[in-house]
C-alpha cells in the first residue's frame, strides 16, 4: 500500500519504510472516511490473508486518483485517510483472527487455563496501533502480551536467521549434509 501510495515522495515519509510511513500518516488521518471490507469473513478459521484487502485498497486509490485528476505516483490529498483506513482494517483482521485462535486454543486445552501468553513479533508488532489493539485483546481475555521492542520487530528474515543460529548452537535439527534434499525457492 505504501508503494502504491508513493509514500517515498511524501515530504513526511521520504526516509521511512512503508509500514512506518503508513503508521505515521494514519495518526492524523480519519479512518472513517474510507471503509474496507475485511478479508476472509466467510471463512471460520484462523488464517490471515491480506491479498483481497490489497485489491480493495488499490481500487480505492485508483478511484481517488480519478476523482482528484492525478496520475499514478502522485500524492493523494486524502493519503492520510487512506493510511488510517488501511491500518484499521489490517488491525481488525488481525484481532478477529487472533481472537478466534485464542478461543480455539482455550476450547481445546492447548493453552494453560491461567497465565496464557500471546506473543507477537515481526514488523506487525512494531506498529503501535496494532500493538495497542492486541494488548486490548489480550487484556480482555486474561492473556499476557509479549512483544519485542519495536527496534527488534523488523524483517522476519532476521528472526529466522537468529532461530537458525540458536538451533545450530544447540545442535537441534541441523542437517550436516544436503545430499538428497530437494527444495524450491518459494
Amino acid at each position: 500500500v505504501a508503494r502504491r501510495l508513493s509514500l517515498r515522495k511524501h515530504p513526511e515519509c521520504h526516509s521511512m519504510a512503508g509500514g512506518k510511513a503508513i503508521e505515521h500518516l494514519a495518526q492524523t488521518g480519519n479512518q472513517e472516511l474510507l471503509t474496507f471490507r475485511l478479508p476472509m469473513q466467510q471463512y471460520r478459521n484462523c488464517d490471515f490473508s491480506f491479498s483481497g484487502l490489497q485489491n480493495l485498497v488499490n481500487n480505492a486509490i485508483v478511484q481517488k486518483e480519478k476523482e482528484e485528476g492525478l496520475q499514478e505516483g502522485e500524492i493523494l490529498s486524502c493519503v492520510k485517510d487512506v493510511a488510517a483506513a488501511v491500518q484499521h482494517a489490517v488491525a481488525v483482521h488481525i484481532i478477529q483472527r487472533t481472537y478466534r485462535a485464542m478461543l480455539f486454543c482455550i476450547k481445546n486445552s492447548i493453552l494453560p487455563s491461567k497465565n496464557a501468553t500471546l506473543v507477537v513479533s515481526g514488523g506487525v508488532a512494531s506498529n503501535q496501533y496494532i500493538r495497542k489493539a492486541l494488548q486490548n485483546l489480550a487484556d480482555a481475555n486474561d492473556f499476557a502480551l509479549l512483544c519485542p521492542p519495536p527496534r527488534l520487530c523488523t524483517d522476519n528474515g532476521v528472526m529466522i536467521a537468529w532461530n537458525g543460529i540458536e538451533r545450530l548452537r544447540a545442535g537441534l535439527g541441523v542437517l550436516h549434509s544436503t545430499a538428497g534434499i530437494r527444495y524450491e525457492p518459494r
